[in-house]
């Protein structure tokens, strides 16, 4: 591996007091109420930036301009995980010389994550450098044991100095750098205290220009502010090649591990993990999992289909509405987003007549799995009007479908893949817009219900139920 020489060097005296955007990095000389750039308020920290005096380099150290048509493509092949979650995520594995950033809240699994996914590197590819800027050495360790690795070719550093860590990785030529976390490590040059934005900045342009030229893969964990965006200048997320983040439930056993950026493969691909005692395991039939503890006939629950990237996935959506106790009902929302749930609510009180204005609504997805794409709209305006008529939806059926301002259905993209899905699991009957339909070609045992507005949709669903329940009965 080629030694790495920094050629800027930096002296006490060449400092200046910037103000630098927590959202976008923006670079100001003044304080400024709000940031030109990202629009937001009171987001100026004034730091300390260094300046750096750059030896400029001579015209045949640079590289000319090229044609497109003669630029050669490189084959680096990817580096496939174990863990084939991971693997999807990722776009099929790992490509040399990337620099991955995996954020998430604390105690969520970041570091169980990235320690398991050094174990398996370091079994298939050799030397993998874990650098720890939060936990001892000793900490490390137990977690180890606790997940069972043995980690042979898996070399622990407790380190915060980046140019001591960079020093001591090119001795070990690592095929995988793990940073845990960004925000620990800084340049004692810079004057900044670790975690502020100028350190954060700083050292991820400093290991994406290490791992370019060593073309060695590089992990670094990064937190999250209490609103769920990433600690540090927004900026961070553009320096990086990768951005994945690791969600879910604190009291739920499932995390889900969500693409947001890829230069790599597709983006918004999610891979499912279960946490158990053992560590992190993979889940191969979500849609099994997150549906599996939903009773026969249970009022205000709807099955709908959604789409995390290119996987369909089956997922409960709960409703309960009750007479509010105050002047003002409250609208909750678990796992929806909250603008949809308010959307839905509006639709169902002016186009269909239910009187929701003096009812608290609660809408929740169960098992932890956050869903936002509109798809899910008509199974949230199913499960508030079962609540409401305190009536049952067909257990067999799933629901699909955007909800408009005017009460009708809208089509959803990919309709055939997410009923195949649902058929896959045993459901018998769907529920689509009319939109599209004529088209859709359903599995063998899969009973296609077209509908072109909400009324129709609620009235389908909770009539047949209860014809169905009555039939039984006789």
């Amino acid at each position: 591996m080629p030694e790495i020489e920094y050629i800027h060097s930096v002296s006490k005296s060449d400092k200046r007091t910037v103000f630098v955007c927590q959202q976008c990095g923006r670079e100001s000389l003044k304080w400024l109420g709000r940031c030109p750039d990202c629009q937001e308020w009171n987001s100026f920290v004034e730091v300390t930036a260094a300046v750096t005096a750059r030896t400029p380099r001579s015209p045949s150290q640079m590289s000319p301009p090229q044609p497109l048509s003669q630029v050669a493509i490189a084959s680096a092949p990817r580096i496939p995980l174990t863990i084939s979650e991971f693997n999807r995520v990722l776009g099929g594995g790992l490509v040399p010389g990337s620099l991955v950033l995996i954020s998430g809240e604390p105690g969520i699994g970041k570091s169980t994550l990235l320690l398991q996914a050094s174990a398996d590197m370091a079994e298939v590819k050799g030397t993998v450098a874990y650098v720890s800027g939060e936990e001892t050495q000793h900490q490390i360790k137990l977690r180890a044991e606790r997940l069972g690795i043995a980690g042979d070719r898996l070399f622990l550093l407790s380190e915060t100095d980046l140019g001591i860590i960079l020093e001591q990785v090119e001795r070990l030529s690592p095929s995988l750098v793990v940073i845990d976390s960004i925000q620990t490590v800084y340049l004692p040059e810079m004057g900044n205290s670790p975690g502020s934005v100028a350190q954060v900045r700083e050292c991820t342009q400093r290991l994406m220009h290490w791992s370019k030229l060593s073309a060695v893969p590089v992990f670094i964990a990064g937190h999250v502010t209490k609103d769920g965006t990433i600690a540090g200048p927004r900026i961070l997320e553009h320096i990086v090649d990768v951005v994945l983040y690791f969600e879910g439930d604190p009291f739920s056993v499932y995390r889900l591990l969500r693409g947001v950026k890829n230069r790599f493969g597709s983006t918004n691909e999610v891979g499912v993990f279960e946490m158990k005692e053992q560590g992190l395991i993979e889940v191969e039939n979500p849609s099994k999992a997150f549906i599996s503890q939903r009773p026969g006939e249970a009022i205000g629950s709807v099955i709908v289909s959604t789409l995390e990237g290119s996987r369909p996935l089956l997922a409960e959506i709960q409703a309960l509405t009750t007479y509010t106790s105050f002047g003002y009902p409250r609208r909750t929302a678990n796992g929806v987003d909250f603008n949809r749930l308010l959307l839905v609510a509006a639709v169902l009180t002016q186009r269909l007549g239910l009187r929701l204005g003096n009812q608290d609504i609660m809408v929740n997805v169960a098992g932890g799995l956050k869903i936002n794409e509109p798809a899910a709209d008509l199974g949230i305006a199913l499960a508030i009007a079962s609540s409401f008529r305190d009536s049952i939806v067909d257990p067999g059926m799933v629901a699909i479908g955007e909800v408009g301002l005017s009460g009708e259905l809208r089509a959803a993209s990919q309709l055939e893949r997410r009923i195949a899905e649902a058929a896959r699991l045993g459901f018998s009957r769907c529920l689509i817009p009319k939109v599209g339909s004529e088209t859709t070609r359903p599995p063998k045992g899969v009973e296609l219900i077209p509908v072109g507005t909400v009324r129709e949709a609620i009235n389908e669903a909770l009539t047949k139920a209860k014809k169905n329940k009555s039939n039984e009965n006789h």
